[in-house]
């Protein structure tokens, strides 16, 4: 839907912002507890207490500098998984589990990960996503984030617009694994990501401008010229390394940023650092949703609202720090003194040995285990004391107007074709020159070429046993260029799976620009090294890209190249030059076969005359056995066909390529 310019909606949109919500204090509870006094105050503590999102407006020059405000609202929120039953052999068996499926017993063929979640978070604010492992956690912020669009019952709204593909540019999202090209410096990785996601109609210096300002507000002075590293190169801390990846996303001015772990692996200071600077993009106008596992009671003051899944159902939904008075006004009491978080994640898992618990939850049950009891009763009160006020709260107050039309607006791609490509490419050949140029490569290279140059050390054709060395020496080069090509090129898709997911996610830039600049840099790296070489290792690369790409594994991608050069390798007209008739035709797929015939032309004439010191006298070459199959003259038939599988292999690793992402990026 077109509503006119951006730029003006935008405009007329900051002058609404969410005031910060005041931080509570919350006491930890001592050795006596805490709220041993209080009476069962459920509904009063309801009627006063229950969470909602106040809209305001404010008239304020600052405003005009932040980032579209977005009010969300999520209602009876379920997603399922279709469970993965391994295959029936057994006909009978198969007769079987038809009649049940058309039984319709759905809960044998789908498990509910997610169970009628319902809250809200406006701008300025942090919702922390809380909750024992595998309770849905994860999944809850990446259906928020419009990662997971499949399965899903409920209701999601952004400014009370449903998800669409002009709401996903609002969005932000930062994984738990910090996907970052490891050999580019923290300033490159923001740099590339600004040129690449920022819109045209911003000037060189103001995107760097950006840069800076981003690298600032992160604190990330120190550290802006040291490489991300990771694996074996050595790199930037963890801290570092997790702010780089929020700089990435922020950059871009997203409305909304749910983060996944963002304080897992990191120290109790650096989390907490992470934090404070998560509170200061909240306070520009974000709205923030972050998933935690056990943080702490510094950390938990932070937030502002806090939604606590037990199993995939919510079991606490409001302001964080209210969390404690709302589960003692139901006299569930700690008897030792504990981390409000330990508290909270205990009640989750049903863990009560240390709390003390209402006394009519465990009248009648035979199981000496509480858990599942504790549990079932902390969902049963959500269910009828908070869940009705939140849904009562999203009915009665709307995002303004003006809000819902501007975050319909369309963006389209903020570069063309090739000024992705010409950025990417750039960012290509930075991330992979020091492959290219690895030392250990060029004393590799250095040595092989000593070796070869000692064993062929004065070779010539004048006899028939020193033309098959020579012989030898060809198909040698074609092995040696063609298997460093295909391994090199077998594992590049499979390495870069994540970086390409995550940025096709992020409608960070096409496919095809990826694909291009992956090859023509590879290609280039290629003309560099052996112009003689170039077709036969330029084919062979995109037989390794192909391999790569239509297997997406870096365990069976490297099975399968191995599998096919060795087929490459039997059928290229060395070891057996006369091929049975049955099997002949499977030469012709061997691009080893035209490398050979080719390079054998390059280095020799047919007329070109030997055996000159033998009793029969000079004979050209084109009559030694070694050429009974190889026509010496010519070689344009070779160069066109080896061009052609070059072209056909690339073709395929694209389309290979575009199916195994799209289906990631599901």
């Amino acid at each position: 839907m077109e509503i006119g310019r951006e730029d003006e909606i935008e405009d007329m949109s900051m002058s609404m912002s969410m005031s910060p919500p005041s931080m509570g204090s919350m006491q930890i509870a001592g050795s006596n507890g805490f709220g041993h006094n209080m009476e069962f105050m459920s509904q009063a503590y309801l009627r006063n207490r229950y969470s909602e999102i106040d809209i305001k407006v404010e008239d304020s020059e600052t405003n005009q500098d932040r980032p579209l405000p977005i009010f969300l609202k999520f209602e009876d929120v379920e997603f399922k998984v279709r469970n993965n039953h391994a295959p029936i052999n057994n006909p009978v068996k198969t007769v079987v589990s038809k009649v049940a499926a058309q039984l319709n017993v759905e809960q044998d063929r789908y498990k509910k990960i997610l169970k009628a979640i319902t809250g809200s978070i406006g701008p300025g604010e942090i919702l922390a996503l809380m909750g024992p492992s595998g309770s849905g956690k994860t999944t809850l912020l990446k259906v928020i984030g419009g990662r997971l669009l499949e399965n899903i019952k409920g209701k999601i709204t952004y400014n009370d617009v449903k998800f669409t593909a002009t709401v996903k540019r609002r969005i932000g999202f930062v994984t738990q694994e910090d996907i970052l090209f490891p050999q580019l410096t923290l300033e490159e990785t923001l740099i590339f990501s600004a040129f690449l996601r920022l819109p045209t109609n911003m000037s060189r210096q103001q995107k760097y401008a950006r840069v800076e300002t981003t690298v600032k507000e992160l604190g990330l002075e120190r550290c802006r010229h040291t490489k991300i590293g990771g694996g074996f190169i050595k790199g930037i801390s963890g801290g570092e390394r997790k702010r780089t990846s929020i700089g990435y996303e922020i950059l871009v001015d997203p409305s909304l940023l749910p983060l996944d772990e963002p304080t897992s692996g990191l120290d109790s200071t650096s989390a907490n650092k992470l934090l404070l600077t998560l509170q200061g993009l909240a306070k520009t106008g974000r709205t923030i949703i972050t998933t935690i596992h056990q943080p702490s009671s510094r950390i938990f003051h932070m937030f502002d609202k806090l939604l606590l899944i037990a199993e995939g159902y919510p079991v606490y939904y409001g302001k964080a720090t209210e969390s404690m008075e709302y589960f003692s006004s139901m006299r569930f009491i700690p008897e030792i003194p504990m981390n409000p978080v330990e508290f909270l994640l205990d009640l989750a898992t049903g863990q009560v040995n240390h709390i003390s618990v209402p006394e009519d939850i465990l009248e009648g049950q035979e199981s000496a285990d509480p858990s599942k009891a504790v549990i079932k009763y902390l969902q049963l009160k959500y269910k009828t004391l908070l869940e009705p006020k939140e849904k009562e709260n999203h009915r009665t107050i709307r995002a303004p107007e003006h809000l819902q039309l501007a975050i319909q607006v369309k963006r389209e791609w903020t570069l063309s074709w090739l000024d992705q490509f010409m950025i990417l490419s750039k960012r290509t050949f930075r991330a992979r020159c020091k492959d290219y140029f690895d030392k250990l490569r060029l004393v590799q290279a250095l040595g092989i070429a000593l070796l070869l140059g000692l064993l062929w050390w004065k070779s010539s054709t004048n006899t028939e046993a020193q033309l098959r060395d020579q012989v030898g020496l060809m198909f040698y080069i074609c092995i040696l260029w063609t298997s460093s090509c295909i391994f090199g090129a077998v594992y590049v898709f499979p390495f870069e799976k994540v970086y390409v997911v995550k940025a096709r996610k992020a409608d960070m830039y096409r496919l095809s620009v990826y694909y291009a600049c992956s090859t023509l840099c590879d290609m280039g790296h290629t003309f560099s090294i052996l112009p003689s070489s170039c077709l036969s290792s330029i084919t062979s690369q995109g037989a390794g890209e192909l391999f790569g790409a239509a297997v997406m594994s870096i365990q069976r991608a490297g099975m399968a190249a191995s599998l096919f050069l060795m087929f490459f390798l039997l059928s290229g007209g060395y070891y057996v030059q006369h091929i049975p008739k049955f099997m002949q035709w499977l030469k012709y797929l061997s691009f080893m076969y035209y490398g050979l015939r080719l390079l054998l032309k390059v280095q020799y004439s047919g007329d070109q005359l030997y055996e000159c010191g033998s009793k029969g006298g000079c004979r050209p070459l084109q009559s030694s056995p070694s050429f009974d199959t190889v026509n010496l003259k010519g070689g344009l038939k070779e160069v066109w066909v080896l061009l052609a599988m070059a072209m056909c292999f690339r073709l395929l690793a694209y389309f290979c390529l575009h199916r195994r992402i799209d289906v990631c990026n599901v």
